[in-house]
């Protein structure tokens, strides 16, 4: 008689729960500790996880931060404003608001300046991070397109370069006047931005009260 091959178990599925407070006591530590100082063991302390259940979920501090800032700028919403502007604003006024938020501040600084000498962990960065809030570029655009604000694209590696831009300009702006210059990125700061942003130089100019 043949005996039938031993079926695999399968592995302890994640807590959803371990998972958030983990995150959690990641981005308090970051605050409290800052990058240099900010250790595993001390996460699973805060967190009240067995460091295995950690080491299970994140090989390391690098991936672990990420996973944490990621986690913050994932709360963002393209909001329904009713036009494109009023969107972008909306957006970016939510955007800004994370941002403000000392924890986002602590996270997003330390794994910007780490990632200058890692390569890993920039990649990480920009796959976690940036590539998954282009989402609301390519959300805002469609939107708009269905409202006859924007016209449809016809060359798909044109319209991805076009995110790409976008996105850029949009996360370069509100992080540089945040956390760079440390002037609030507020509604009339927004609504100006946003402006230049649809029209260009030129449009924004020739729209300038007393011209």
């Amino acid at each position: 008689m043949q005996s039938r091959p031993a079926t695999a178990r399968p592995g302890r599925p994640r807590s959803a729960a371990a998972d958030a407070a983990i995150l959690a006591a990641t981005r308090e530590a970051l605050v409290e500790l800052g990058w240099s100082k900010l250790t595993l063991g001390d996460v699973a302390t805060r967190a009240g996880v067995a460091k295995t259940t950690l080491y299970r979920r994140w090989s390391g501090k690098n991936e672990l931060v990420v996973d944490a800032v990621a986690e913050l700028f994932d709360e963002l919403r393209l909001p329904d404003r009713g036009s494109l502007a009023a969107d972008i604003e909306g957006v970016v006024l939510q955007f800004a608001a994370i941002l403000a938020r000392p924890e986002a501040r602590s996270g997003l600084m330390a794994v910007v300046a780490e990632s200058t000498r890692d390569d890993a962990l920039r990649e990480r960065l920009r796959t976690s991070v940036v590539d998954r809030q282009k989402r609301l570029v390519v959300e805002g655009r469609v939107r708009a397109q269905c409202r006859g604000e924007l016209p449809p694209e016809s060359d798909a590696g044109e319209a991805a370069r076009t995110v790409d831009l976008i996105f850029d300009m949009v996360a370069g702006a509100v992080v540089h006047r945040t956390l760079v210059s440390g002037h609030p990125a507020d509604e009339e700061w927004v609504r100006g931005f946003t402006q230049v942003l649809l029209l260009g130089l030129t449009g924004a100019a020739s729209g300038a009260p007393g011209e």
